[in-house]
């Protein structure tokens, strides 16, 4: 047996230093170890001899079997390291093939000049969690305890926590202005900051709403803000990221955290303030609540309402984007097609 075992040593080596292909390679590795190359014939018989010899043969036929994956190894390294990279004429002179480049979302591109635009007025962009709790989406901004923004219908509350109430109760952040109240309560006043993100409405989607869709959220606190203040830098916003004037109206709104509140309307650009039904057919879309901010939240952030005052802007940035490129449905921007995404490359 052990002679046998020498022989078929002698020859697998001697037929792997001939070997001039990968392919060979492929075909003599399966005849060398295989389960039916002679090797394995060999290991099959192993039961049938004697306990020393049993041994002994075992260990050689090992052995033998570690030396031909060595040298079948080294016998493909050099055959790769010798194969010519281009096996064909290349001719260098020809123009290269054109690369398919990615591209920033166009909803990425605006809140990256938006942040632009509010740094370069002195502002910090922050940023928080998409799992926010009752307490900051609703408590700590005057919302009453029965009001309908809470229920389900509205807001997704995280399965296991819709009987528990306060911190307790988790949801997906409905807006993004809970996140006023943390920073204030960890960085104090005065304040001026943006905090830009992903917020989620239990509603029905159409071409001006989605469940998901992205805000823009910016305020200042300090002791004396004027409203005016406010409105300017409304402007220097919309010519920021239009890069020209925009017609701007104010109207009254209610929102639990302000007092007083406002609904701010840019003209539609998608008609030219003609209508459409991105605007409803009217000539202008709400792009953004506003106002000053409610005493009981500077309370909930433990600042004086006696002392300090704000003045929010709450940016719906997916409308943004689509009067900037004339977009009519907010839902291609979650639609990951290709097609309508590679037009703002």
């Amino acid at each position: 047996m052990k002679e046998k075992l020498d022989i078929i040593k002698e020859e697998g080596l001697s037929r792997i230093e001939k070997i001039n292909s990968l392919e060979e390679i492929q075909d003599l590795r399966r005849e060398l170890l295989g389960k039916k190359s002679s090797l394995a014939e060999v290991l099959k018989t192993l039961g049938s001899l004697a306990e020393d010899l049993r041994k002994e043969v075992g260990i050689q036929a090992t052995n033998i079997k570690k030396v031909f994956e060595e040298k079948l190894g080294e016998k493909e390294e050099q055959i790769i390291s010798l194969k010519s990279v281009v096996d064909e004429y290349f001719d260098c002179s020809l123009p290269g093939k054109c690369v398919n480049k990615g591209a920033l979302h166009p909803i990425t591109e605006m809140c990256n000049d938006l942040n632009e635009a509010f740094l370069s007025l002195g502002f910090e962009v922050y940023s928080e969690d998409d799992i926010s709790s009752e307490k900051y989406a609703f408590d700590n901004l005057n919302f009453a305890p029965d009001h309908p923004a809470r229920q389900s219908m509205d807001t997704f509350w995280l399965m296991g926590t819709e009987e528990k109430s306060g911190c307790e109760r988790l949801c997906l952040r409905p807006h993004l202005t809970g996140g006023s109240v943390r920073y204030l309560l960890k960085h104090g006043a005065p304040a001026r900051f943006v905090y830009p993100g992903r917020v989620y409405r239990n509603e029905t989607t159409d071409a001006r709403h989605e469940r998901a869709f992205f805000q823009y959220e910016a305020l200042i606190v300090d002791k004396d803000i004027s409203f005016s203040s406010g409105m300017v830098m409304i402007q220097a916003i919309f010519e920021k990221v239009f890069g020209r004037k925009v017609n701007v109206r104010m109207r009254e709104g209610f929102f639990p955290f302000t007092e007083p509140g406002y609904e701010i309307d840019m003209e539609c650009l998608v008609c030219q303030g003609k209508g459409c039904k991105v605007c409803n057919h009217n000539g202008w879309i709400e792009v953004m609540p506003g106002g000053v901010i409610h005493p009981n939240v500077l309370r909930s952030a433990n600042l004086d309402p006696e002392v300090w005052t704000g003045f929010y802007i709450n940016i719906g940035l997916d409308r943004l984007v689509m009067m900037r490129y004339g977009i009519d449905d907010i839902r291609l921007f979650h639609s990951a097609d290709l097609r309508f995404l590679s037009q703002f490359k």
